[in-house]
This record gives structure tokens, C-alpha cells and sequence, in this order.
């Protein structure tokens, strides 16, 4: 009997051993084919190759390329801003390169950005070579950033959907009172609408104001890049958009000037292969995957400039959601900052904030690194789409801020979220009870009302944060706290408007704040580093791929009703104490 133990333990031990081993071989085989998949060797464009820029999908600052997607078959599409305007830079720069062809399809992202890529289009086509645009129907956010083409061609029964910006914001009032749940808020800042949908049924007048503010502005430069692209009027622009003529024969757009013809894809590629000297049956192009493979020769400088990434909603260090794989900010963030003061090589740091907020603390650590980092060597701050809340707590105590016109920042508030859920609990007839050593100790419990000493202590919470982030902001802006409040108080403001407050130093993009930090280091031959402040990929890729399934589920139920579901379920993470812009930014 003992024997047989003995050999039972043995051949058990054997199986676990040789699954052990079989499985860690999967694992590196399937690392070793997805990294192959997502290396490309170096590409050399034939003569009079066009770039082909394909314009669809959404857009980050900076994505973490994803092998296993690649691998999986995984179609979703995801454009880096990063690698758009290097590869614009790279096709100006090389001989073979006679042009770029932008197929406008679907674009998802901030009009920030889209002014950043309309400036790098501008800058290719001041070098002499042409910019074609083509789209089945246009969206005015690709657009717009297609209105500096040479040539604007649209399909003869396409549309041009210009209209105009709106901003929707949803409100839960009714539906958290119909099942019992009372959201009791706290905050300072007239201008803080992060709270309005847990009170009220709509906008208040002070956030309905900054709101016009903010999308007027954005759309007078929209609307006016538009006009000079295509020497017209703005004023037939609106008209354009106020006759909702974008639901009209695609004639009207160019009777409009805002199209130069109206030709099928097949025609538009045939006069790009004659404008680009091809004699092939087919144009020649190359995608943004193998301009990027174009073989550049940089000799690594010594001194270099570090680009920090800090991108999404800013969160305690916890596994996310499952129905949210977006990039987040944490403490992370915090830690490369660290050691981007302790590297020598480092003479400058350019730290890339696109952010509407999130965690009050979180923001508090990362802002705290940013000061001693300032200390040792220059940090500019470059910000994306959005830098507000906490994205602009992160970002106050910089050497300098350069910010888009069209990025929304400013949001200087704080505020909090604590549910009582009695009336569900009497729904469903649950009861609670509870033993407690301290006055206190059960603060916060969702299963009764917040008692007034209660509330007491949580708006003095929330007031003494506020008055933390006006200290924060005062110091970084060299500028008075009461002058801060002014200005601050939650409200919203453009890169544009936020520069004529004091809140940026200048406007312009990434390469602004680079040239910015050389001048500041006093450097003139110098190499640039990326560092992302999300976490690494393979760290993740266990814990992830469980709530990718997940999403993708859900997804495939909810179909388009997926983007409600995802509101909903962030409703919980919204709870406790936040420096977060009011509402999500649509695209344009």
C-alpha cells in the first residue's frame, strides 16, 4: 500500500510538473509569434510611393501596442497621435514620399488633437507636396482636419456632416429616487457639474453658461481653420450647418466650396496616381504601419528629453473594472516621475497629460513628484484633448504649460458622492444592523442616512481639499489663491480662454513643448525617450484577458447600447472624493 502512494504521488507530481512546463512553453511560443507579429522589418518606399493615411477608429496619445489582439484576429481599430505626426514628419522628410492620401472614414477623438494633426498636415504641405483627400461621408472632425488638402473629393452620393457641436449630458435623479437610491453630494464650485445628474433633471444656468462657453469657442476655431482652408466665409460655414444642407445632395457641398469635386473612390485614386507620376495599374501607397518601419538613422544623444505619457481617468492603484479597458492614471505615474529625477541622461522631461480627473489623493502623489522633480530639471507639461480637474491638479506645479487652443482644462473643484441606499433596502425588505466602538466608526454606511454632524465633516473634507488644490494652483502659477478662486470655482475653460486666466503658458502641441524644455535645459543636440505611465503589457495580460471576455460579451448583447451600460457601471466609481471634469467630451 505504501509503494502504491509512493507511485500514485509520483505519477501525479509527473502530470503536474509536465503541464506546469507544457504551459510555460505555450506561453513564451505565443509571446515569440505575437512579438514577431507586431514587428515590422524596416520598409523603403518605392519612387513616388503616396502615404496613405486612413482615418478611422479612435484615438489615444499614446497606445500600448497589444500583441495578443494581433494575434487573436482582434479588429478593433486604435490610432496613436504619437505615431500619426511622426509619420507625417517622416513622409515630408523622405525623397521617395511624393504625397499623402487621407481616406476620411470615422475618427474618434478630441478636437485637440485633431488640431494637432491639421498643424502637422499644414506643415507637409508647406514643404510642396500635395495632400488628397477622399471620403464615402464626411464626419466634420476628419473634416476639418481634411479642409488643408489640396484637393477635397467626396463620393456623389456622400455627405458632408457638418452641424455644429451640442453637448448631452444625462441625468440619474429619477431613475436612483425610483429605486431608492439617495446621492448625497458635496462640493465647492459653482461651476462643478460633475454632480448635477445625481440632483438634478438638468443643466444648472452657471454649468449650461460654461458649456456655451467652452463649445463656442471650440467651434469659432473650427469654423474659422475651415474658412481659411478653404478661402469662404465662416459665416457660410454656419449657414451651411444652420440649413442642414450636410442632409442634402452631395452637389451642395461643392456649390458651397466646401468640396472641390465629387468623384468614386476609383476616380480619386486615378488622379492621385497621375498627381503622384505612377504609371502602375494600381496606386502605389504605403500605411501608416510601414512609414513608421522607415529606417531613420538617429545617433543616441547623451542628453535626453523624456516624454512622460499620463492618459485617462486618474485612479487608485486596484484592478479596474472589466467593463473598462481604457488607460488609466495612477500612482505609477508618480513612480516614473521618480525615476526620470534620478536618471542623469535626463536633462528634461516633457509630461504628456490627457486627463478629465479622477482621484483627489492619487492626483495629490503625482503632483508631488512633479514639484521635486522641478527642482533637479525643467518639466513642461503638454497638454492633449483634456488636462481639467485633476488632470490640471497634475498639472499646475510644471516649469511650464503648453496647452491646444482647443483643449478643455481649468475645472479647479472638488467634490464627493456618497449613496444611501434605505429606500432599496425597504424595496427589498432587507434590514441591517450594526455594533460599533466609536461615534464614527460606521461613517459612510450606505444603509442609513448620513446623520448633519455627519455632513459636517464631510463638506469641511471636501472645503479643505478645495482649498488645497487653490494652494496647489497658486503656488505652480505663482499667482494669488483668491485670484485662483476667481477663475477656479469648477469651471471649464479652452486652452485658449486658459491662457489669457494665467493657467497656460502657451498653446501649441507635443513639438511646442518640446522646444520648450530644450530652451529651459539650454539643449541643443539631444535624443528623445517615450515612457508610458500606464502599466506594462505582460504584467497585465493575465488579469485582463478574463475582463476582455467579459467585455466582449457584454458588447455582443448590449450592441450599441453598450456606451449606457459602461455610464452606469462607472456611476460606482465616481463615489468619494474626485477632482473630475463635470461630463464625458463627445468627439466632434
Amino acid at each position: 500500500m505504501k509503494q502504491f502512494f509512493k507511485m500514485m504521488f509520483a505519477s501525479a507530481l509527473g502530470v503536474f510538473v509536465a503541464v506546469g512546463l507544457i504551459s510555460i512553453v505555450f506561453v513564451f511560443t505565443l509571446i515569440g509569434i505575437a512579438t514577431s507579429m507586431s514587428s515590422t522589418p524596416d520598409y523603403t518606399p518605392k519612387s513616388n510611393t503616396v502615404y496613405k493615411l486612413t482615418l478611422d477608429g479612435s484615438l489615444s496619445d499614446n497606445i500600448q501596442e497589444n500583441p495578443i489582439a494581433m494575434l487573436m484576429g482582434e479588429t478593433e481599430k486604435a490610432l496613436s497621435l504619437k505615431d500619426i505626426l511622426s509619420t507625417i514628419q517622416t513622409a515630408k522628410e523622405n525623397k521617395n514620399i511624393k504625397g499623402i492620401y487621407i481616406e476620411a472614414k470615422s475618427l474618434s477623438t478630441g478636437t485637440a488633437s485633431l488640431e494637432a494633426i491639421r498643424r502637422a498636415l499644414v506643415d507637409f504641405k508647406d514643404s510642396g507636396k500635395f495632400i488628397v483627400a477622399y471620403s464615402d461621408n464626411y464626419t466634420q472632425g476628419c473634416y476639418y482636419l481634411c479642409s488643408v488638402a489640396d484637393k477635397v473629393f467626396l463620393n456623389p452620393q456622400g455627405t458632408l456632416g457638418l452641424i455644429g457641436m451640442a453637448s448631452q449630458t444625462m441625468f440619474y435623479k429619477e431613475l436612483l429616487k425610483k429605486v431608492g437610491v439617495d446621492m448625497m453630494i458635496f462640493k465647492v464650485g459653482t461651476y462643478k457639474g460633475a454632480v448635477e445628474p445625481f440632483m438634478l433633471d438638468k443643466l444648472s444656468d452657471a454649468n449650461r453658461e460654461q458649456i456655451q462657453s467652452y463649445m463656442g469657442s471650440i467651434w469659432e476655431n473650427v469654423t474659422t481653420g475651415i474658412a481659411e482652408a478653404r478661402n469662404i466665409p465662416v459665416i457660410d460655414i454656419n449657414n451651411f450647418a444652420n440649413e442642414g444642407y450636410a442632409f442634402a445632395a452631395a452637389e451642395k457641398a461643392v456649390e458651397c466650396g466646401l468640396i472641390d469635386e465629387l468623384k468614386y473612390r476609383t476616380e480619386a485614386e486615378e488622379y492621385i496616381k497621375e498627381l503622384a507620376g505612377q504609371s502602375d495599374k494600381r496606386l502605389q501607397t504605403a500605411d501608416i504601419s510601414k512609414i513608421k518601419s522607415i529606417k531613420t538613422i538617429d545617433r543616441e544623444k547623451t542628453d535626453r528629453i523624456a516624454i512622460l505619457y499620463a492618459e485617462g481617468e486618474i485612479k487608485p492603484e486596484q484592478p479596474s473594472s472589466p467593463y473598462n479597458a481604457e488607460q488609466a492614471i495612477t500612482e505609477k505615474v508618480a513612480n516614473e516621475l521618480i525615476k526620470l529625477k534620478n536618471d542623469e541622461n535626463v536633462k528634461a522631461v516633457v509630461f504628456r497629460v490627457n486627463s478629465p480627473g479622477g482621484s483627489a489623493f492619487v492626483s495629490e502623489q503625482i503632483w508631488r513628484q512633479v514639484v521635486e522633480l522641478k527642482k533637479v530639471k525643467p518639466i513642461v507639461v503638454s497638454m492633449g484633448d483634456v488636462a481639467a480637474s485633476g488632470g490640471y491638479y497634475i498639472s499646475c506645479a510644471a516649469s511650464k504649460i503648453v496647452a491646444e487652443p482647443n483643449t478643455l482644462t481649468g475645472s479647479i473643484g472638488i467634490f464627493g458622492i456618497f449613496p444611501n441606499v434605505t429606500g432599496l433596502f425597504n424595496k427589498l425588505s432587507l434590514t441591517t444592523d450594526i455594533v460599533k466602538t466609536n461615534t464614527y466608526a460606521d461613517l459612510g454606511d450606505m444603509s442609513r442616512p448620513m446623520r448633519e454632524d455627519e455632513k459636517v465633516l464631510i463638506q469641511s473634507f471636501v472645503e479643505r481639499g478645495y482649498d488645497t488644490f487653490l494652494t496647489r494652483c497658486a503656488d505652480g502659477r505663482d499667482m494669488s489663491k483668491e485670484a485662483i478662486n476667481e477663475i477656479g470655482q469648477g469651471r471649464v475653460w479652452t486652452g485658449e480662454q486658459a491662457k489669457e486666466r494665467g493657467l497656460v503658458d502657451e498653446l501649441g502641441g507635443i513639438d511646442k513643448a518640446i522646444e520648450t524644455a530644450a530652451t529651459l535645459a539650454d539643449l541643443s543636440d539631444y535624443s528623445l525617450t517615450y515612457v508610458s505611465g500606464s502599466k506594462d503589457f505582460w504584467k497585465e495580460f493575465i488579469e485582463k484577458q478574463l475582463g476582455e471576455v467579459k467585455v466582449s460579451i457584454v458588447k455582443n448583447v448590449l450592441g450599441n447600447e453598450y456606451e449606457y451600460f459602461k455610464t452606469l457601471n462607472n456611476i460606482k466609481s465616481t463615489t468619494g472624493i474626485q477632482a473630475r471634469l463635470p461630463y464625458d467630451v463627445k468627439p466632434l
